[in-house]
């Protein structure tokens, strides 16, 4: 499997090629220490790095990638680009917004890694950020409640505080499909992806999956593979992508648009998801047909998530509206198909799971490229994909697909799989892994019992994937910080949650679960993705505005849901 084989060869270069510097003899660092450790440099390590300096923390961020970006830096596929809209997919300090502008509603990956580069320009990020170490162990040291880190180099910190802000996507998936390791044509995950790009002109390609990445690659390999290309996107489940409808954007406009940011960023804390709109009281069903229509015409012209998030309340939980809205996003997709099959295979009369219940994707011209003769769509639920093959993939029917280049668009062990994949050792020895190993336990979606001192963003439990990123990210990383400073305000040198309190946090978690149509849908969203995965309730459901009144009350009532005290030295 050359292609994956050198996903992974080039990616351990880049984890070690800064072993043996100058001012590092024989790869031997001295151990450094710190008052936090912060791994990740994407919106939420960068932002804690620049709050805890201000509050005169010393801290550094480890990070596994050579730039700033988090997932962005890593995302540099064909088509890779945000799906939350401006102006608040961006970090909420005037100090970065004020000389920064954005060429649209919804830049692409090559124009958010300058903004990070950016951001560095600002805050001076990268003089306090380790690239190309990725963080393997990190243990917690009862005696001095300090956390060791360690890395893959042989690099080793000290801290009191360790903060994961690796994203929810940080741990990528392939399904072990026997033979894969044969294909010798080009073959990459999309997490891994060549910064260089891969020409796909003239040649035989197929993406594997239909998640965002899947639709991504899909609609620009379509256009990039010209006439004598061929494309085929091979399907289990179909995407219930919406209209992007990109807006561009000019310097002046956005002059005028900047005065209005503080209230804009406000705004969000009040919205459901984190971001500047959310789902209307009114209720479908009382509705008459026409004021439904015109409803939903005016939010599919208006894009985004809007015709997921800006619409009626109910038909997120009553299955009668969901339904009223699946028929009218098929109606849609069928007015854009023109090839019957290929339009009842992306979008079937009847609905694969409810509407909304699996993370949709935003789409530009992902539907029409399937009226290209040279771009089909493969069925892969009623006739899987049983193995590769030197040249290609076999379905169960024998049938074969000769391809030169493939895109694996498989996804992610998301929200738990990159903290697992990190050797995380607590009280007692007490290994991460196994405590969860059954299931998730967190309090407030940013700490765990008997892991003194760990906090986590946007992660397991916490609004994360049912938000905007910054907006979650900003939230948490404030709360975080405010704990630190109340720590060392009193003397404390630890953190611990209290059990019984994660227990009611998991029973809220699975309560507002319930409430939903994602809820009862499995997907990504409750790690069913993934063979032998816990199936469980794996974000914060009740909303922004209910999230901050709880971490709020936590934080103004003083913590009585952790256990502080100080270590005892001899």
């Amino acid at each position: 499997m050359p292609g994956l084989e050198r996903d992974l060869s080039e990616f351990t270069f880049r984890a070690n090629h800064t072993a043996d510097r100058a001012d590092s003899p024989n790869g031997v660092y001295p151990v450094e220490t710190l008052d936090a450790v912060i791994v990740g440099a994407g919106f939420a390590g960068v932002y804690i790095l620049h709050k805890l300096r201000k509050a005169g923390f010393n801290a550094k961020i480890i990070e596994a990638g050579s730039g700033l970006g988090g997932i962005w830096w890593w995302n540099a596929y064909p088509g890779a680009r945000v799906d939350s809209q401006y102006p608040i997919y961006a970090l909420n300090l005037p100090e970065v917004y004020e000389d920064w502008n954005w060429s649209s509603h919804y830049p692409d990956h090559v124009e958010l890694r300058a903004y990070f580069e950016h951001i560095d320009r600002k805050l001076g990020i990268k003089k306090d950020t380790v690239f190309n170490n990725k963080v393997t162990h990190a243990a917690f040291d009862e005696g001095e409640d300090l956390w060791t880190v360690k890395c893959d180099t042989g690099r080793e910190f000290r801290a009191r505080h360790f903060v994961l802000s690796i994203g929810f996507a940080a741990k990528r998936y392939i399904p072990d499909w026997e033979g894969i390791d044969s294909f010798q044509g080009e073959i990459h995950h999309s997490s891994f992806w060549p910064h260089e790009g891969v020409d796909v002109r003239g040649k035989r390609c197929g993406v594997v999956g239909t998640g965002a990445t899947g639709v991504q690659i899909t609609q620009e390999w379509a256009k990039e593979i010209g006439n004598e290309g061929t494309l085929k996107m091979f399907q289990r489940t179909p995407n219930l992508a919406c209209p992007m409808n990109q807006v561009f954007l000019t310097e002046e406009e956005q002059v005028e648009d900047k005065k209005k940011y503080p209230e804009l960023f406000e705004q969000r804390w009040q919205n459901y998801n984190g971001f500047l709109y959310q789902y209307r009281p009114d209720l479908m069903m009382e509705a008459s047909e026409q004021t439904r229509t015109e409803l939903f015409d005016r939010l599919w012209k208006m894009g985004g998530f809007r015709f997921l998030m800006n619409n009626y309340f109910d038909m997120t939980r009553e299955l009668t509206a969901n339904r009223i809205a699946y028929n009218y996003w098929h109606d849609r997709i069928h007015d854009r198909v023109h090839d019957v099959r290929k339009a009842e295979l992306l979008a079937p009369s009847e609905p694969p799971h409810a509407f909304g219940g699996k993370r949709l994707s935003l789409e530009q011209t992902f539907y029409d490229e399937f009226n290209k003769p040279n771009v089909d769509v493969i069925d892969i639920k009623t006739n899987p994909i049983v193995a590769f093959t030197p040249t290609g993939i076999r379905q169960q029917d024998g049938t074969i697909h000769e391809l030169d280049v493939i895109a694996m668009a498989t996804g992610f062990d998301s929200i738990t799989g990159g903290i697992k994949d990190i050797e995380i050792t607590g009280l007692g020895g007490e290994r991460l892994n196994d405590k969860w190993k059954l299931g998730t336990y967190t309090y407030l979606g940013m700490t765990t019992a008997r892991f003194p001192n760990f906090y986590f963003t946007y992660g397991p439990q916490g609004p994360t994937a049912f938000s905007n990123g910054p907006s979650c990210n900003e939230l948490q990383g404030d709360w975080i910080v405010a704990a630190l400073e109340k720590m060392r305000e009193e003397g404390k040198t630890r953190i611990d949650p209290r059990e019984e309190e994660e227990r009611r946090w998991k029973e809220a978690v699975n309560e507002f679960a319930k409430r939903g149509v994602r809820g009862h849908t499995n997907s990504w969203y409750n790690g069913s993705n993934i063979p032998g995965k816990p199936i469980e309730a794996l974000n914060f459901a009740g909303g922004i505005p209910v999230y901050i009144k709880e971490i709020g009350r936590e934080k103004d009532e003083g913590y009585p849901g952790f256990h502080l005290s100080t270590v005892i030295k001899a």
